[in-house]
């Protein structure tokens, strides 16, 4: 970075990303990441979350973290929000189940229900 001009450049193009990610109203990934998930092995989880979307070639899915969600004896948690449809929440996540999860949930729309442990009523927008 040698310039202003350069840094505004670098933020009008980040702003532009983060307006066309939010008008995608697509599908979002949330793995939890606080200290219990991260001990969980939820660092290993979000990296095959985030490869296996790579390898899908899948870059309209938003993923990103959030902290301690309460349940930490579930642990790792990834919640999926697709449009139109309840929020599920997976635990006891792998490496493995969020491959499959990938798969099933995100490409096919077809929930895996025994990785489920919470599934919201309300409609994801």
């Amino acid at each position: 970075m040698k310039s202003l001009d350069e840094l505004r450049q670098l933020r009008e193009k980040a702003q532009e990303t983060i307006r066309l990610r939010e008008q995608a109203g697509g599908i979002r990934i949330i793995v939890g990441m606080g200290t219990c998930g991260i001990a969980a092995g939820a660092r290993e989880v979000m990296l095959a979350i985030v490869d296996e979307l790579q390898k899908k070639n899948l870059d309209d899915v938003i993923v990103t973290q959030t902290g301690c969600a309460g349940l930490c004896e579930k642990e790792p948690l990834v919640e999926v929000l697709r449009p139109g449809e309840p929020k599920i929440t997976y635990g006891y996540m792998t490496a493995d189940k969020a491959r499959a999860m990938i798969t099933s949930h995100v490409v096919n729309g077809q929930i895996i229900g025994e990785y489920v442990v919470a599934k919201e009523d309300d409609v994801a927008e």
